[in-house]
């Protein structure tokens, strides 16, 4: 089949799909809820195409569609293919080494924000990785600018850096005990930060940006914007390995159409299992108890970690899979160990009924009524 012939037989289904050269090389890998819109997109002249785009479609001879039943199975899909073939014109989620890393050393008079793409560094706490090193710079400009700890020369004791005089340094480096007391106080709030166990940070950033708005000064106010978005990125970036490290049993259903369901068993960054359910002809009883089999057989299996730490080459999963949870495609239930040492756990079969009765209604919405009775 020719490739103008491929293109007018795309299904509309969810899917990967791999863009390849006249070498058969795959030069692109892209996911999309809808194959035919998405890929059918690249074959029409369009003024609205980014340079990147009408490179690829100028070496566009050929492609290979993967289908899948969800977009969140496409999405897994596109981030593991990237990062094993590494194509061309994919450049997120094929080079590990861009993540970027703060780290905090732990001794308490010479503690200090720093940037690195490797965290393993003895005396520090690490937090990320982060995808975007642009933003952890603006995010650390902005709390060094805020609170005065910006100073340039550190290591130096009793002799004030440039930077003290210019405004930009509370004097850590003059030697002052005020000073000191003070800049450790900021630094545990960018701790407490970080952890997630205290946001003052934010809170006091938004007042002084709203007082410079109010007072018409908004170049400080957008300013004070632009650092609030960066220091969120990371927040939420801390909250997804949080998540994902407290690798937790997780079961998620989610509706396909009118008369079936797909559920994933998900653990830390990883889909153990998923399977496709059909509503016509099932009760919930059945259901649930074939679900409850699955559940309890693949979250007790000693093969999988009990613990682990999400490392750069883990970080695009957990955040494909923290999405997911977070969006209203699904609905799941995190199911403690307790629950699943035995089949026959009333709590266990409690929670996957309320999952699936939640999937079914879901799931006649997105069919529009038109779904076969569950009895």
């Amino acid at each position: 089949m020719n490739l103008k012939d491929k293109v007018k037989n795309l299904p509309s289904s969810a899917g990967v799909y791999l863009m390849k050269d006249s070498s058969a090389r795959i030069i692109y890998v892209g996911k999309a809820k809808n194959l035919k819109n998405r890929v059918r997109s690249y074959f029409q002249n369009s003024n609205a195409h980014s340079e990147k785009i009408k490179k690829l479609k100028a070496n566009i001879k050929d492609f290979e569609l993967i289908l899948t039943d969800t977009e969140f199975e496409a999405f897994l899909l596109e981030c593991k293919l990237i990062q094993e073939i590494k194509p061309l014109f994919n450049k997120k989620m094929k080079n590990p080494q861009s993540y970027t890393y703060i780290l905090i050393h732990k001794d308490d008079n010479n503690r200090r924000l720093e940037m690195t793409n490797s965290p393993e560094k003895d005396g520090y706490l690490s937090f990320g990785p982060f995808t975007s090193k642009h933003t952890v710079e603006k995010a650390i400009q902005g709390i060094k600018e805020f609170y005065k700890i910006n100073c340039s020369s550190p290591c130096n004791k009793n002799t004030p850096c440039l930077n003290y005089s210019l405004g930009l340094c509370i004097g850590r480096c003059t030697g002052s005990p005020n000073a000191v007391t003070e800049y450790n106080t900021i630094m545990n709030k960018i701790i407490a930060l970080l952890t997630g166990t205290n946001t003052n940070i934010l809170v006091e950033m938004k007042q002084t940006m709203a007082l410079a708005a109010e007072n018409f000064d908004f170049e400080t106010a957008a300013k004070h914007r632009d650092f609030l978005d960066a220091i969120n990125f990371l927040i939420k970036k801390e909250q997804i390995i949080g998540f994902t490290e407290a690798n937790k049993n997780i079961a998620v259903l989610e509706p396909l159409t009118g008369h079936s369901i797909k559920l994933f068993l998900i653990k830390g960054n990883q889909v153990l299992f998923s399977k496709k359910y059909e509503l016509a002809g099932s009760n919930l009883k059945q259901l649930v108890e074939m679900i409850k089999l699955n559940t309890v057989t693949y979250f007790t299996n000693e093969a999988h970690p009990t613990s682990f730490e999400i490392s750069k080459d883990d970080i695009d999963e957990a955040q494909i899979i923290y999405s997911y949870l977070k969006s209203s495609n699904c609905c799941y239930k995190i199911i403690p160990e307790k629950w699943i040492k035995t089949v026959n756990n009333p709590k266990l079969a409690e929670a996957l009924s309320d999952i699936l009765v939640k999937m079914i209604a879901k799931s006649k919405v997105t069919a529009a009524n038109k779904t076969t009775p569950i009895v």
